[in-house]
């Protein structure tokens, strides 16, 4: 009799443990982290198609991007996109002469320098002014401007317009997987 009381208990212990354990794990992936699964060339050369990331939810559900962060969010296709953020709300943005101006004054980008070098004829970004994009002089608030690192075959702000902020699922920059690639981005 004793010991069917101590195996019950003994089950009733594991089974409190794995329950804990999977509504952990179910409030860290809702709430706080992520895996995402890289899916196509747009992020080249930063990016690789397949490559593995955590995407970082935390600060997402109530403030904004800051420029230049990776960003998740829900594309009209009813799919993850994963871009980069290049202009905020109240920003004016335009490429001239593979040259990013936000707010008329001249941006870094190291991280397109590889894909310039390797460029034989042309630009790696075409020219454009945000308001031949959305008719409008200015990101408006609740809104951000993103682009694939890949400019010539990123589907981004160019073709579908602008975010809204609330579908930013999180920002990313851990690669977990190939295991040759593990680290952090920018």
């Amino acid at each position: 009799m004793e010991q069917v009381k101590k195996e019950k208990n003994e089950l009733w212990e594991w089974s409190k443990a794995l329950l804990i354990a999977f509504g952990l794990a179910a409030i860290i992936r809702f709430f706080l982290f992520t895996p995402i699964v890289v899916d196509g060339e747009s992020m080249m050369p930063t990016l690789k198609n397949g490559d593995r990331m955590v995407v970082n939810k935390i600060g997402y559900m109530v403030g904004e991007p800051d420029r230049y962060d990776i960003v998740v969010f829900h594309a009209p296709e009813q799919k993850n996109y994963i871009k980069r953020v290049i202009g905020l709300p109240g920003d004016h943005v335009e490429y001239k002469n593979d040259q990013l101006y936000v707010n008329g004054e001249a941006m870094e980008e190291p991280y397109l320098d590889q894909y310039k070098s390797e460029i034989t004829e042309g630009t790696l970004t075409d020219d454009f002014t945000l308001e031949e994009i959305t008719q409008k002089p200015e990101i408006p608030e609740g809104y951000i401007f993103v682009m694939g690192d890949n400019r010539r075959y990123s589907k981004d702000s160019r073709h579908i317009g602008l975010v809204k902020i609330d579908e930013v699922i999180g920002n990313t920059n851990i690669v977990f997987w190939p295991l040759n690639e593990i680290g952090l981005i920018k």
